[in-house]
C-alpha cells in the first residue's frame, strides 16, 4: 500500500477561512450525502467478498477496484477537510487530486484462516490495541492540525514536521481499514511511515 499527500510550496489563506466557516456546507455535506448511499453498497460489497474470499481465497477484483476508489475518495475528502491541501476535493468514484495519491496492490490470494481470525477475533488483536494507539495519536493530531491552521493562516505554510505526523495519521488509519475489511493479510504496523520498518 502507498499513500500520500504532497505538502504544497504555499496554501491560500483565503481557501483556509471558506473551509473553516463554510467548509460543512460546501464540502462536507454533498460529500457524506453521496457517501451514505454509496457506503450502503460498500457494506454489501464486504459482505459478498468475505463469503468469496472463504470459498475461493481471492478477493474479487471490481469489488477490490471498487473499494480502493472509496478509500480514495475518503482521502481526498479528509486531506481537504484537515487543510493539508488546497482545491475542492472530487466527488465520485473516479475522482483525483495532484496531491493526494493512494495505490493498493490486490493479493493474489488471501489466508481462509486470517479472514476467520480477523471477523472473531479482530476485535482482540487489531481493533483494540491500534485503537489505543491511534487515540493518543488522534489527539496529537488535532493539537498539530490547529496549530496547522494559525500557521497557514500566519505564513502560509505548514512545518514539515507537522505536516507528515498528520498524513501518517491518515495512513496508519488505510492501513488499518485495508486489514479490517479482508483487502489485505499484512498486519497493520503502529506506525504512521510511508515504510516503517
Amino acid at each position: 500500500m502507498e499513500f500520500n499527500i504532497v505538502r504544497q510550496d504555499s496554501y491560500s489563506r483565503g481557501e483556509l477561512l471558506l473551509r473553516t466557516f463554510f467548509g460543512g456546507l460546501y464540502i462536507a455535506a454533498p460529500h457524506g450525502i453521496v457517501l451514505v448511499f454509496i457506503g450502503i453498497w460498500a457494506n454489501i460489497v464486504h459482505f459478498i467478498a468475505w463469503w468469496t474470499i472463504l470459498f475461493t481465497g481471492r478477493y474479487p477484483e471490481s469489488f477490490f477496484e471498487f473499494n480502493v476508489k472509496l478509500l480514495s475518495w475518503n482521502m481526498r475528502l479528509n486531506a481537504s477537510l484537515n487543510n493539508l491541501v488546497d482545491g475542492y476535493p472530487a466527488i465520485g468514484l473516479s475522482g483525483s487530486h495532484p496531491g493526494v495519491s493512494l495505490r493498493v496492490t490486490q493479493p493474489e490470494s488471501l489466508s481462509r484462516a486470517k479472514l476467520l481470525l480477523r471477523t472473531f477475533l479482530g476485535i482482540f488483536y487489531v481493533i483494540i490495541p491500534h485503537g489505543i494507539c491511534l487515540y493518543g495519536r488522534l489527539i496529537a493530531t488535532g493539537f498539530l492540525q490547529m496549530l496547522s491552521w494559525w500557521s497557514i493562516l500566519f505564513t502560509g505554510n505548514i512545518p514539515a514536521s507537522w505536516f507528515e505526523f498528520n498524513v501518517g495519521t491518515l495512513r496508519w488509519t488505510v492501513r488499518l481499514n485495508l486489514y479490517m475489511t479482508n483487502m489485505t493479510d499484512v498486519y497493520p504496523p503502529f506506525s504512521g511511515k510511508p515504510n516503517p520498518g
